[in-house]
């Protein structure tokens, strides 16, 4: 099966039901495996079999459903956003514009309507204003201009056979508007009746202002939440100083190709990514990695586009450009966490799928409640628009996705990119944190320190049995490899060809060289072969107890040399970990590293608990086992046979500073590679989680106090019914008040940063 996934920009939603409704349409496209409507940032996350359906076909079905959809462009650098910008501008001004035409009409109803509101006589309000045929006349550009698009919206949704949040406001103020039009056209009768010809224009002008306005509010708020994915997108050059035909051409970056060579002089902005060929600098990475100390580049180095230039110029070669740029990575990352749905958010999900009809079941029963109780027809149908106006499933729709967008966007403004609303929901629940040594407690660079033969430092043999673990380690991809090279080559070793090379996973690497069966890995595999390893056991108990890891060098099924390796402990690893315990979590390492080696450097940073002597193919199998214990485990690591272990961890994180499999198998990524990116992490998700946790409970709560008292449940008690005005209010400010709420995570401080 093949399968795609992209990202649909939705226009057209009014509240979460919109979101239901749009969902619904998309998994009903044969072909879709996977649908998840994002109300707060009003995205489709969508998965498909590319060879039953495309892209055309899910956005026929999302125009059927009365919405517009549109792919989002995949390196999300395009001008699209500024698109999106002006759209929103767009959409702002219009609703400026109807609030401040709309509240100006409302404004003359409400004071028209004073003296029979009140029952008193107000001399500075003429007569005239309360005229029923003049606010008919004011009303009417209010409902069919102003609130227009709640009447088209809740028509279509009759025509698609469901109910939105627009269907409450259009039933509410359409019901206000209609009933008064009978006294206005025929007071007597109601006169007759011994009703009150009673009007209420400025109720349904109010309404419909107040929710405007609310919308608008609500808009400009949605708009801070995407605030982190424009600052990224800002943060990129605009032009790149090429190098083509020996001459300097100043170029639009989107016009950068690979293994182009590009000129960069102080103070300017890296384009994209490349590799310095000449010269060096100091680089300011804090956009992209949350460092602010400026890091020193060199001939060589790797360098990140958008990140700026400090001191010296230098050249490099483009190797990722466009969508393929490590800004464009994040930045798609970013969108994906912020599109996504976490678990949290099923609950109210469920309940807006019968919200709007079992509200307005409610608002129905009420009317014909009160007007059987009461007789009073002004009564049942004051309280009937007061239920239809001040429910809200927006409140609901917006409570769990406008958090989750601030909390990943905040995430990415310092070097933690979150994958997924799930793996930041996830995150908070921790309770054990296992991590790999070698390149995450640990620099990952480690150097040989020691190099003891059987014969001694003044054997003549030395430099031969250097030359024979160089050449066969050369093979390897291990970090610990790459030391014992690096120090034969400094030594002037000569590396010669090998055969027969086999890697052990967790074990060590053999072949044979110059006619010689060379092996050369860990102690227990050399016990494993058989080989006799007495020689120099004491030597290596010594090194082990100075934390240095011991590889084992046998020529001919006889050991001839062991080879102590250092790897310096990260500054930040001891206090991160001291944090995490403070937190209340358990820390676990894991290594394949001896015992003996592995418990000194466990001691040095603060662990209590080591896992040692684990093979790579063991390690998801370990993960495993603590899970049983019922833990709720993450597993931080950097390397490639990492992969399994993040896959099966609870949350997986990946230093960033590792390799791509790593990265790609993670479900958070630590972009500066600093333990402290963890506690981080997991402050940043607790945050969120609780900041879900008040949207959710004011927007419940809202709604289970909201429709009972404007159903008249206090009336029997207090003799007080809620004005539909009120209800207009409290509904249009319920989605602003969550959202704002939101935001306040933008001023989450992050602890544990550089």
């Amino acid at each position: 099966m093949t399968k795609d996934q992209v990202t649909l920009k939705l226009r057209g939603m009014s509240c979460a039901s919109c979101a239901n409704t749009i969902e619904d349409a998309i998994r009903s496209v044969p072909g879709v495996t996977q649908a998840s409507v994002n109300f707060g940032a009003e995205q489709a996350s969508v998965t498909y079999n590319s060879t039953q359906t495309d892209i055309a076909a899910i956005q026929a079905a999302v125009n059927a459903a009365g919405y517009a959809a549109q792919p989002v462009q995949e390196d999300g650098l395009a001008p699209e956003d500024d698109h999106e910008k002006r759209e929103r501008q767009t959409e702002n001004q219009q609703l400026t514009r109807k609030v401040w035409v709309s509240g100006s009409i409302s404004t003359i109803l409400v004071i028209g309507s004073l003296p029979a509101m009140t029952g008193l006589s107000i001399p500075f309000i003429p007569i005239w204003l309360h005229n029923p045929w003049l606010q008919l006349a004011l009303t009417a550009p209010v409902l069919l201009w102003a609130g227009s698009s709640f009447f088209v919206n809740a028509w279509k949704a009759l025509k698609r056979h469901t109910a939105t949040m627009d269907t409450l406001v259009a039933i509410g103020t359409g019901t206000a508007y209609s009933y008064s039009l009978f006294p206005t056209l025929f007071p007597e009768w109601f006169t007759a009746q011994g009703l009150a010809p009673d009007v209420y224009y400025e109720a349904a002008a109010v309404i419909i202002t107040l929710i405007l306005l609310g919308r608008l509010l609500e808009n400009r708020a949605k708009g801070q939440t995407s605030e982190a994915i424009r600052k990224l997108i800002g943060l990129q050059a605009r032009t790149a100083r090429v190098i083509r035909d020996e001459r300097e051409v100043d170029v639009p970056i989107a016009e950068v190709v690979l293994n182009d060579l590009i000129l960069v002089r102080p103070g300017e902005k890296i384009p994209v990514d490349g590799e310095i060929i000449e010269g060096g600098s100091t680089i300011d990475e804090a956009m992209v990695t949350g460092e602010s100390v400026p890091v020193k580049k060199q001939v060589g180095d790797q360098v990140i586009g958008a990140t700026i230039n400090k001191t010296g110029s230098f050249k490099f070669r483009a190797t990722r450009v466009g969508k393929d740029t490590f800004l464009a990575q994040i930045v798609k990352l970013v969108q994906q966490a912020q599109g996504s749905k976490a678990p949290i958010q099923r609950l109210a999900d469920q309940v807006t799928g019968w919200f709007v009809p079992v509200v307005i079941g409610i608002a129905i029963a009420t009317f014909i409640l009160w007007y059987n109780v009461m007789g009073n027809v002004t009564m049942a149908l004051i309280t009937t628009v007061g239920v239809l106006i001040i429910a809200c499933p927006c409140a609901l729709g917006l409570a769990t996705p406008t958090s989750i967008m601030v909390g990943t966007g905040k995430g990415a403004e310092n070097g933690i990119l979150i994958k997924g609303a799930e793996s930041l929901e996830q995150a908070h629940k921790l309770q054990t944190i296992i991590l790999d040594k070698t390149g995450t407690i640990t620099q990952g660079k480690p150097t040989v320190t020691d190099f003891v033969t059987v014969g001694g430092t003044a054997n003549q043999n030395e430099l031969r049995l250097l030359s024979l673990a160089a050449a066969i380690e050369r093979n390897s991809e291990h970090p610990l490899a790459e030391a014992v090279v690096q120090y034969a080559q400094a030594q002037g070793a000569e590396l010669t060809d090998v055969q027969e090379f086999d890697a052990v996973a967790g074990s060590g690497v053999q072949a044979t060289v110059s006619d010689q069966r060379v092996q050369i890995g860990t102690h227990r595999w050399l016990l494993e072969l058989g080989i006799e390893t007495s020689g120099l056991r004491s030597q290596s108990e010594q090194l082990e107890y100075l934390g240095k890891t011991v590889i084992w060098l046998a020529i001919n099924g006889r050991v001839e040399a062991i080879i102590g390796i250092a790897d310096a402990v990260k500054p930040s690893s001891a206090d991160a970990i001291r944090a995490l315990q403070k937190m209340g979590l358990e820390v676990v390492m894991l290594t394949g590293d001896n015992q003996r080696t592995a418990n000194v450097i466990a001691r040095e940073v603060g662990i209590k608990r080591v896992l040692a002597e684990v093979r790579p193919d063991q390690k998801a199998a370990t993960i495993e086992t603590i899970q049983a214990e019922g833990k709720v485990v993450a597993m931080v690591g950097d390397g490639i046979n990492d992969a399994p272990a993040l896959a099966q961890a609870d949350v997986g994180l990946a230093i960033g500073t590792g390799t791509d499999v790593a990265i790609a198998a993670s479900d958070i990524t630590l972009i500066l590679g600093d333990l402290n990116g963890i506690v981080t992490a997991i402050q940043l998700s607790r945050a969120t989680m609780r900041n879900i946790r008040q949207n959710l409970f004011f927007a419940f709560i809202y709604n289970v106090a909201g429709i009972p008292i404007a159903a008249g449940i206090l009336y029997p008690v207090f003799g007080w019914l809620l004005s539909p005005i009120i209800a207009g209010a409290a509904m249009a400010f319920s989605s602003v008040s969550v959202v704002s709420n939101a935001l306040r995570l933008r001023n989450f401080k992050l602890k544990g940063q550089a």
